[in-house]
């Protein structure tokens, strides 16, 4: 089972992330400080003397001041600034610390830490049609930021949704157990079945600039009404199992036993005397209770 087997192709991203242009905050803050103390003392200092110009020249100086200001933005680590400018994506700022911007943009927060999601137990119908409950946890990050905030309404309950979808279609994919031995089930096959929900969930929420990292089945169970036969067939399975391997290891006996007294010149038995032999060590072996001894006072025929 592949990707293109089963997940939906989504449609390709039309914004991808890209650098934005940023300047180092520190300076900045510095520059419009400077701006906005001089600026007001300049417009004290001409109020004082009568000289309009100057006041102007204050004021204006001031305002560019706080405009600058407003164009610093503080990155958190683990946190990118989405910057928009009149409604166009100009790009993502991921260094952290003090930046600065165009002050004109709009700058959103988005998250880049790694987060987790755990559905809750899900009641589904396996390959086989029986109903069971399953449930799983998957490890994910932003890994595009544009994508996360342009292409989907809300790029986490996607997340939730979409994972949801792949494991009730991963679940409806294999049956819960294999009674003949071949091909995978979801209750034997952890490893392969897990990384296949990772490829699904991956492959579904690319187009939303997430990364999925790690994806595992947290609760595997049959539902309530069919617990109780599908734990008395697993309980047969296994009986069944078992007497097979017992019986292969009497026969195998057997076969030894006689080869030995042949080889060995012990006794010669015919034919009738051998099925007689071959029939008491099977009881012997195969058995689930001791054997009880019989002394056999007459001939082996008797």
């Amino acid at each position: 089972m592949t990707i293109t087997e089963t997940a939906v192709e989504m449609p390709a991203p039309r914004t991808r992330e890209r650098q934005a242009r940023a300047l180092p905050g520190f300076a900045m803050l510095g520059v419009g400080t400077v701006l906005v103390l001089g600026g007001g003392a300049l417009v004290i200092v001409a109020a004082t003397q009568g000289n309009p110009l100057l006041v102007v020249l204050g004021a204006v100086l001031a305002v560019v001041g706080g405009v600058l200001l407003a164009g610093l933005t503080p990155v958190a680590p683990g946190e990118a600034r989405v910057v928009q400018l009149l409604g166009r994506y100009t790009g993502t700022v991921r260094v952290d610390g003090l930046q600065w911007v165009n002050p004109f943009t709009v700058r959103r927060r988005v998250s880049t830490r790694i987060r987790n999601h755990e559905t809750d137990v899900a009641k589904v119908n396996d390959a086989d049609g029986n109903p069971i409950e399953i449930a799983a946890v998957v490890v994910w990050q932003v890994e595009d930021t544009a994508q996360a905030l342009f292409e989907v309404d809300d790029f986490v309950e996607f997340v939730a949704i979409q994972t949801e979808t792949a494991v009730r279609h991963i679940a409806n994919a294999y049956p819960y157990d294999i009674h003949d031995g071949h091909g995978l089930s979801l209750r034997d096959n952890a490893d392969e079945i897990t990384e296949k929900l990772s490829e699904e969930i991956g492959a579904r929420v690319a187009s939303a600039g997430v990364r999925v990292i790690e994806s595992r089945i947290t609760h595997l169970a049959y539902a309530p009404e069919i617990a109780q036969a599908m734990l008395r067939r697993q309980q047969a399975g296994a009986v069944v199992a078992a007497r097979q391997r017992i019986v292969e290891g009497a026969v195998g006996m057997v076969e030894m036993a006689l080869e030995k007294l042949a080889a060995h010149d012990v006794v010669e038995l015919d034919e009738e005397r051998k099925a007689a032999m071959v029939s008491n060590l099977l009881v012997v072996l195969v058995g689930d209770r001791d054997a009880q001894p019989v002394v056999n006072s007459g001939t082996l025929y008797q």
